[in-house]
């Protein structure tokens, strides 16, 4: 794995300031207390980012350790902890190797990033490291991106534009997709100008990511021992899962 490294981890949060966190929390709320057994408090976040998904699931009662393997996202994220006095706890780990001896109610992963592990050995340890951090009946809320979509609709070239604070931030993202591998290699090219144009830093990115059949993850799942409860196109429940579902979401419980 290697995304959102130095230099782009400090423009993450000016680069995703349209995500609708909060909305997006609230659905992975409304989850928890629709499929949870017993009282569901303490979370575990693998892939956090910058933290923002934790920082409004704190906000609904819920006691977090929010984890990722890039240092330079959990500065970030710590950094924005400390201005909220929030107590979300942040620690560096690769979900591939979670060295950690705690039991939580439940775990969840979003914005694709189960997809960064790539192969089917490391989403497989993935799922078998969050089966065994969770307790008993404890939920893994799961988000990835869906092949038929991707194969459908995908952009090989895109850019993009956000204003910055005494400049401008431009990115332009040529995609490759590898589909024996079923995967999306994304080479970003940024840009931060300042507010005349002169160009302040340039910096590229390449980032591989993995799209999945729906089934394929049932299986996935259930090798893991979980038991599928219910899928979603991510964040609604008034729509079907179609073809042209770009993110799907999975409520699983262990078994």
């Amino acid at each position: 794995m290697s995304s959102y490294l130095g230099k782009y981890a400090e423009y993450y949060n000016y680069i995703y300031a349209n995500k609708p966190y909060q909305d997006e929390a609230t659905f992975v709320h409304n989850c928890l207390q629709r499929y949870s057994t017993g009282q569901t408090q303490a979370l575990i976040e693998l892939a956090c980012g910058t933290g923002r998904h934790a920082f409004e699931l704190e906000k609904l009662g819920y006691q977090i350790l929010a984890t990722d393997y890039s240092a330079d996202l959990l500065a970030v994220a710590q950094a924005e902890a400390t201005q909220l006095a929030s107590t979300v706890a942040f620690e560096l780990h690769d979900m591939r190797n979670l060295q950690i001896d705690r039991v939580f109610d439940a775990a969840y992963c979003l914005f694709d990033s189960i997809g960064y592990v790539q192969t089917n050995e490391a989403v497989l340890q993935v799922l078998r490291n969050a089966h065994r951090i969770v307790r008993d009946k404890g939920l893994l809320i799961l988000e990835f991106w869906h092949a038929a979509a991707m194969l459908r609709g995908y952009e090989p070239v895109r850019h993009a534009r956000w204003s910055l604070p005494g400049g401008e931030l431009l990115r332009s993202s040529h995609t490759t997709l590898h589909v024996d591998r079923q995967l999306a290699e994304v080479r970003y090219s940024l840009r931060e100008t300042d507010t005349v144009g002169h160009v302040i830093a340039e910096f590229e990115e390449t980032q591989l990511n993995r799209y999945f059949l729906v089934q394929e993850m049932a299986l996935f799942l259930q090798q893991a021992g979980f038991n599928v409860l219910e899928w979603l196109p991510a964040y609604q429940t008034d729509k079907a899962i179609g073809p042209d579902t770009w993110h799907i979401m999975v409520v699983a419980q262990k078994e």
